[in-house]
């Protein structure tokens, strides 16, 4: 009979226990994470320490800051006696505790993926531009090993993708022998978990991921530099098309900067057949600094209007056809920016003077929406007037130079 193998795991669910913060060294510098994830030995001088993030009862088995297991004194000597040549056990001081705990370092990394068996993988290439991890992982989902080219470790992480940490199933009997608190298992052995049906109808989706994603950013960096350090989480679920909800951040001549939205022009992930989705993508330019993108107010109302645009079709209709107002939550936005009902407003489908109406993508045209805010000032004047107020808006912000831009600090146009 084969060999069962697991991925261990910390265990989150868990009320009232701690939860461990960053490495440092001995001068109180952070410690590398990678380091203690490459499956080889690692040094450090002096005693290595960890702060608590979050108080609360310790556990035998934790995870620091990017998953850097911990373990007691109990635990350790458990690993050292079933698998000695599998670890390196590095003593660490936590905070107050008085009780002795060690960072595991697995120094053994096997090449085990099972690439066909996983739900799916997702491999580094040339185009990547990252020469050292050709080969390597960039994601496993669903992952199952090969035990047959495991050999005799017990304790390692897989070659490629050594965020994972596996464990033999003597390994794991002994930890739930020794009534271990804070491990969680799941096995990478066995039949795979999806049919080839879902497998192949993953692949697709994958195809067509890589696509669009290819297709949009050729076009971004057309606009200006595409900032690849702002990070902006992704937001998964949603009413998108691909239920994946992403940002980006162009740094444009003269001190602008553009955000636009990088998803509704996404393939329907229901229909996984190439499309463009709802065959638009937001844009909202400004030319005022703003120290952190992610917690700017561009964004936060980049984010709500991208929400009102996915969850109404009716707004769909009306930003493809040409323009139309909308107001969106105030809250967290600027004061200046606020009516006293708590709302602010935007100009969707403005005429862009430096950018371009519209892009190709491998399924279809995709329209480039601008949103402009408006004052609030400017916002009554629109809603008192209709077509004849919005004409007139638009005329006087071609006047004064505003043009499609989004400004916090200007006088209102009306």
């Amino acid at each position: 009979m084969e060999t069962r193998y697991f991925d261990l795991v910390a265990e989150l669910s868990a009320p009232g226990y701690w939860e461990l913060g960053k490495t440092l060294d001995e001068r109180g510098q952070e410690v590398w994470p990678w380091l203690l994830m490459q499956g080889e030995p690692a040094a450090f001088e002096g005693r290595l320490k960890l702060r608590i993030r979050s108080p609360g009862k310790p556990l035998d088995f934790s995870f620091a800051a990017f998953d850097v297991p911990v373990v007691s004194a109990r635990v350790a000597s458990l690993l050292t006696a079933e698998a000695p040549g599998d670890v390196q056990l590095l003593p660490v001081d936590i905070d107050s505790q008085a009780e002795p705990y060690f960072l595991v370092n697995v120094i053994r990394a096997v090449r085990c993926i099972d690439d066909r068996a996983s739900a799916e993988v997702q491999h580094w290439t040339e185009e990547d531009g990252e020469p050292d991890r050709v080969g390597e992982y960039r994601a496993v989902h669903g992952m199952r090993i090969d035990p047959a080219k495991v050999g005799d470790a017990k304790v390692f992480r897989p070659w490629g993708w050594t965020v994972a940490l596996i464990v033999s199933e003597d390994i794991k009997e002994a930890l739930e022998r020794a009534g271990v608190t804070g491990v969680k298992f799941t096995e990478v052995t066995g039949p795979s978990a999806i049919s080839p049906e879902e497998r192949e109808r993953n692949r697709r989706l994958l195809e067509l991921r890589e696509q669009t994603d290819a297709a949009r950013e050729a076009f971004w960096r057309t606009l200006g530099r595409l900032d690849e350090e702002a990070i902006i989480p992704i937001v998964v679920g949603g009413a998108w098309p691909a239920r994946r909800q992403v940002w980006r951040i162009i740094h444009r001549p003269g001190g602008r900067t553009l955000l636009v939205t990088d998803g509704l022009s996404d393939f329907f992930v229901e229909r996984v057949e190439p499309s463009v989705g709802f065959g638009l993508e937001l844009a909202l330019e400004t030319d005022e600094p703003f120290l952190d993108a992610e917690k700017s107010w561009p964004l936060l109302l980049l984010e709500r209007v991208g929400d009102e645009v996915a969850e109404h079709e009716r707004v769909r209709e009306k930003v493809r056809s040409g323009f139309m107002s909308m107001e969106v939550s105030g809250k967290g936005l600027p004061e200046p920016l606020i009516t006293q009902e708590g709302r602010v407003g935007v100009l969707l489908g403005m005429e862009p003077g430096t950018l371009p109406r519209a892009f190709s993508m491998p399924a279809g045209e995709v329209r480039l929406v601008t949103v402009k805010v408006l004052l609030p000032t400017e916002l009554a004047y629109l809603l008192a007037h209709g077509k004849t107020g919005r004409d007139a808006l638009l005329r006087r912000f071609g006047q004064e130079g505003h043009e499609h831009l989004s400004r916090l600090w200007r006088s209102p146009v009306v």
